[in-house]
C-alpha cells in the first residue's frame, strides 16, 4: 500500500518554482534570449514517482539546443529541446516525496531534470548518490564517466601511448586527458580555442602540448605536437580534428568517439566529417563510437578509480560553480562560446 499523506513525513512546499524553458530554437549564434525563466506550479508526484528539489546542476555545450529535420532517423530524440519545453540536464537533488517508493525523503539523488528547481520523476529514472564515494559532491555532476568509458574501454589506453584529446578543456576532455596519464599514457596532446586554455590544460591538468583551433593547420600543429604519430584519438570534436588524428594515426590505433561538437555547435548538427577508409584498413586503426548508456555496468568501476584518484591527488576535477537559475542560459551560451575550462555547474 501505498502511505497516506499523514504518514508522509511533512514537509512544507512552496505553491511555485522556477523552470528555464527554450523560448526559441537558435537560427546562429546562441544567446540568453532564447530562453526563458519562468514561475511554474510545483508538480506533485504520484504512486511510483519522486518529487526532488535540485540542488545543483550541470551546465554542457552538449545541450545546446539542436534543429534537426529528422532526429528519429538518427536516433537523437533525446538531444532535442522543443520550443516552449523545460531544457534537461543532470542534476542532483534531495527526495521530498517519494510515493510509493523505497526511497526516503532526504536522500540525495542524481537524474537529468535540471535547469528547474523542483522536478518529478518515475523512481526508475533517479539514482541515489552514496555521499561517500567521491570527496566532492560535485564530482557527480562531472562528465568523468563518459571520459573513463572513452579512455578505458573504447581506446583501451595503455603505457607508452601518445594519447591526443580533442576539446582537451571541455568537461569531458579535461578529465579523459587526466585518466590517459593514469593509465599509462607517455604523452598527451590536447586542443583548445585559446591560448589561455592551453596554459592551465599544460601548467594544471597533465598536457604534455597543445594544438590551437584557428591558429593554423591543426594537422600541422599536431605533427609537431606528436612528430612519431598517434596510438589513440579520443574525440569529442570530429570535423577537422579527426582527419588531422587519422593523418598522424600509427599502424593499430584506436579511436574513441564520445562526441561531435564541430557539428553539433554548427548551423548543421548531423554534418559528416570525411575521413579515408583506405587509411582505416592499411592501417588497421579501430574506430569507435561509445556512449555510457549501452555501460552502465562499468559504473562501480569508474566510481571506485575516480574517487581514489580524486582523494590521492592524482587527478583534479576542474569546475565553475555559479549561483541562482537565472545564470544557467547565460553559462550555457558562454560554454558554447568556448569561455570556460572544465565543468560549469550552477547551485539553485
Amino acid at each position: 500500500m501505498y502511505p497516506t499523506p499523514a504518514e508522509e513525513p511533512f514537509v512544507s512546499l512552496p505553491a511555485t518554482h522556477r523552470e528555464v524553458r527554450l523560448a526559441a530554437l537558435p537560427d546562429g549564434v546562441l544567446t540568453p534570449g532564447h530562453f526563458e525563466v519562468v514561475t511554474a506550479p510545483v508538480p506533485t508526484p504520484g504512486p511510483g514517482q519522486v518529487l526532488v528539489r535540485n540542488r545543483l546542476m550541470s551546465v554542457a555545450a552538449v545541450m545546446r539546443p539542436l534543429t534537426l529535420a529528422d532526429p528519429d532517423t538518427f536516433g537523437l530524440p533525446q538531444l532535442l529541446h522543443r520550443a516552449g519545453e523545460v531544457m534537461r540536464g543532470a542534476a542532483l537533488g534531495e527526495v521530498v516525496r517519494a510515493p510509493g517508493t523505497d526511497l526516503a525523503p532526504g536522500t540525495l539523488v542524481r537524474h537529468r531534470a535540471g535547469w528547474r528547481e523542483y522536478a518529478v520523476l518515475n523512481a526508475s529514472e533517479v539514482s541515489p548518490v552514496d555521499p561517500e564515494a567521491l570527496p566532492d559532491p560535485a564530482a557527480h555532476l562531472s562528465q568523468g564517466f563518459t571520459a573513463w568509458l572513452g579512455v578505458v574501454r573504447g581506446a583501451g589506453v595503455r603505457r607508452g601511448d601518445t594519447v591526443f584529446v580533442t576539446g582537451a578543456a571541455g568537461g569531458v576532455g579535461s578529465l579523459a586527458g587526466q585518466f590517459a596519464r593514469l593509465h599509462g599514457a607517455a604523452r598527451v596532446i590536447g586542443s583548445t580555442s585559446s591560448r589561455h586554455k592551453a596554459d592551465r590544460l599544460t601548467r594544471e591538468l597533465g598536457y604534455d602540448a597543445v594544438v590551437l583551433r584557428g591558429a593554423g593547420s591543426i594537422e600541422e600543429q599536431l605533427r609537431a605536437a606528436a612528430p612519431d604519430g598517434i596510438d589513440v584519438l579520443f574525440d569529442t570534436v570530429g570535423g577537422e580534428q579527426l582527419r588531422a588524428a587519422l593523418a598522424l594515426a600509427r599502424r593499430n590505433a584506436r579511436f574513441a568517439l564520445v562526441g561531435a561538437l564541430a557539428a553539433q555547435l554548427s548551423d548543421d548538427a548531423l554534418a559528416p566529417t570525411a575521413i579515408s577508409t583506405l587509411a582505416l584498413i592499411t592501417r588497421s586503426i579501430t574506430l569507435r563510437g561509445i556512449s555510457a548508456v549501452d555501460h552502465q555496468d562499468a559504473m562501480p568501476a569508474y566510481l571506485s578509480e575516480f574517487g581514489r584518484a580524486l582523494r590521492e591527488g592524482a587527478l583534479t576535477y576542474p569546475y565553475t560553480r555559479l549561483t541562482g537559475l537565472d545564470r544557467a542560459p547565460g553559462a550555457l551560451c558562454e560554454l558554447v562560446e568556448g569561455r570556460h575550462l572544465g565543468a560549469v555547474l550552477v547551485e539553485l
